[in-house]
């Protein structure tokens, strides 16, 4: 997207990577556009949008991820300085808005254990059939022509216990900045 997050009149462009990495690029001179500010975010972002949404006077960025969060970054300043002995108060509006958030967590978190208990009892039951559930994965395999080597990438909308890779060539597993993996290496039997 291009929007002017910045404020001095000239429109930024806003790029969301498939690596996670949200970047605004600001048009200084004519030449190239020059980096002003990155954020990553733990998964791919499917789309970004610049405006305004949350509050008027504050102009955001919006990402939608993957798996479907949607994460904002705002202008609007979240700190306020206070004087020595001074304490800080919040607007009435920050402390219903803050209220309000704390109901509405609290209600998530009860349904969250109701649904755990439901589905604990229907697991325990006689009748009780496990299913895989089924799930989209969202997969790159692609070519990194610097160091001749190969970028494995993997998504899916819940957490990844484990991963098996099987080769029936030598592989060698480079270690990466994102990678939170551990590595487990064992012989396959040849039959």
């Amino acid at each position: 997207d291009n929007f002017d997050i910045l404020g001095d009149g000239v429109k930024e462009l806003l790029v969301g990577r498939d690596d996670g990495v949200l970047e605004i690029y600001n048009f200084e001179s004519a030449d190239d556009p020059a980096l002003r500010y990155d954020y990553a975010l733990p998964e791919s972002i499917a789309s970004i949008q610049g405006g305004c949404v949350g509050k008027d006077g504050y102009d955001e960025i919006l990402a939608s991820t993957y798996s479907g969060w949607l994460t904002g970054l705002t202008t609007e300043p979240v700190h306020r300085e206070g004087g020595s002995g001074e304490e800080l108060k919040l607007s009435q509006e920050m402390q219903s808005k803050i209220s309000s958030l704390r109901s509405e967590l609290d209600h998530l978190q009860m349904k969250v254990h109701q649904e755990r208990e439901k589905y604990q009892q229907s697991s325990q039951s006689s009748t009780a059939v496990l299913s895989v559930p089924a799930f989209s994965v969202n997969d790159k395999f692609t070519l990194n022509k610097d160091d001749a080597s190969y970028s494995l990438i993997l998504e899916v909308q819940t957490a990844i216990d484990n991963v098996l890779v099987q080769s029936d060539v030598p592989v060698d597993l480079l270690d990466v900045d994102k990678n939170s993996a551990v590595v487990s290496f064992s012989s396959c039997d040849s039959e």
